[in-house]
């Protein structure tokens, strides 16, 4: 029996595919080990996003080869559909797959043997246009589910169009037969959906037949799930109806990811996003009305090519002033084959850094009074085995962190909690687990 160890860079998605995938090798008899066991076989999932995640790659490869010299080294994901070749150029590496090949793995390679030079099976990103199911099981307390792939928007800083193809999903059909097998086959409590661009799903062969709020609502009915979440969605897409619906929904937590950019009109158009600041700030404000302890987390990108101090600073007041819980705050890096590399102005590392410090200063304090909002109020959390220092850790349905006292019978279970006080690591603790047992009990 080989044994075969997986490393996932990236996004969700990525965690979806990589899970599945494993499932398939577990299936032909493989056994599934950590990265640390001496594997037969790494299978390494990439991410392209940012140049940083381009040399973890690298850096998974040279780690691999120290811990088991003689293993057959795959690079699967983002990366390897767009570098193909310079990642075959990787000393160790022994097989490259495309967007369109990483599930076709195991028929591609049926003996995993070492070869002088390494294998690319890749065709253009235009080959890639079959939906493939997949969701994670087992990594996580929660269950990512892959409800869309592929994008059609071409932001002038991105490379997933190119990466993963056009935008396609799966029917509602198989999506709700995809939770009922997750219903049977496990013990999950919630599942989170996810895709490149999730808000577009709908899209089947080239056309719209299906929409993203029919989905939601046929899986608010399903039996057996006690919570669904929504990953990062596309301000335009996240349409009113959406948000109403969230807000009625016993099912749907009150929490959304929703990718900003920047707070400067002028610079979101060079970035060829599809909204503007006016129809971003309407959403927030129409989410606290209906929803006001939803937790609601912001993408942002410093230092993109053209953006003044003037345009950094709309964008910091835009931020500070709107209701928002937290940001993901990513420095621009400059990615091949993209509209960007075209545009004037390229802004100094230096400054990137700079712009970047301050707003995951601001971050920090969106965070703090989000968390000291929720002080004295009960809330469902989701409990997780992530245990430090005694205490065990899990998420409200608003996204907020709490800490308690460890206890095993409490894993993956959902209990209901009352938030005392803010740690400095921002941490809620919650109840002593005896009065926990008699509420939940």
């Amino acid at each position: 029996m080989k044994k075969v160890a997986f490393y996932t860079l990236g996004c969700k998605l990525n965690y979806s595919e990589t899970s599945t995938i494993a499932r398939q090798f577990e299936a032909k008899g493989f056994q599934r080990v950590d990265f640390t066991d001496k594997p037969d076989i790494y299978i390494i999932n990439t991410c392209s996003v940012t140049e940083n995640a381009d040399k973890k790659c690298k850096k998974l490869v040279s780690e691999a080869q120290q811990i088991s010299p003689a293993a057959f080294i795959a690079i699967i994901g983002c990366y390897a559909q767009l570098k193909p070749q310079e990642i075959a150029a990787i000393e160790g590496v022994d097989v490259v797959l495309g967007a369109a090949e990483k599930f076709m793995l195991l028929d591609l390679l049926p003996t995993f043997e070492k070869k002088p030079k390494a294998e690319v099976f890749c065709q253009e990103v235009t080959q890639a246009d079959r939906f493939e199911s997949a969701y994670s099981y087992g990594d996580r307390t929660r269950t990512f589910l892959k409800v869309q792939d592929g994008c059609n928007y071409h932001c002038a800083f991105c490379t997933i169009p190119l990466a993963r193809g056009e935008s396609r999903s799966d029917s509602i059909q198989s999506i709700v037969a995809k939770v009922e097998e997750i219903v049977a086959q496990t013990n999950v409590k919630e599942i989170v959906l996810t895709g490149v661009n999730t808000g577009d799903f709908g899209i089947q062969q080239g056309r719209r037949v299906e929409r993203f709020i029919d989905l939601v609502k046929k899986l608010d009915t399903i039996e057996g799930i006690k919570r669904f979440r929504i990953s990062s969605i596309e301000p335009n897409l996240l349409s009113h109806d959406i948000i109403d619906f969230v807000a009625s929904s016993q099912k749907f937590v009150p929490h959304f990811h929703i990718p900003l950019q920047s707070g400067s009109d002028k610079v979101l158009r060079a970035m060829n996003r599809r909204y503007t600041t006016e129809l971003y700030a309407q959403r927030i404000a129409h989410i606290k009305q209906t929803m006001p302890d939803c937790c609601i987390g912001v993408d942002v990108i410093v230092g993109f090519p053209g953006e003044t101090e003037p345009d950094f600073l709309e964008t910091y007041r835009f931020l500070n002033e709107l209701p928002i819980s937290y940001l993901h705050v990513f420095t621009y890096s400059e990615r091949a084959n993209t509209r960007a590399l075209q545009l004037e102005g390229v802004v100094p590392q230096a400054e990137r850094s700079r712009r970047s410090k301050m707003l995951h200063i601001l971050s920090d304090k969106k965070k703090r009074f989000f968390y000291e909002q929720q002080a004295g109020k009960t809330f469902q959390v989701l409990m997780e085995n992530d245990i430090e220092n005694g205490r065990m850790h899990g998420f409200t349905e608003n996204y907020v962190r709490v800490a308690l006292p460890y206890d095993p019978l409490l894993v993956n279970e959902i209990v209901p909690v009352k938030l005392l006080h803010l740690q400095e690591s921002l941490v809620f603790q919650g109840e002593e687990v005896e009065k926990i047992f008699a509420k939940h009990f």
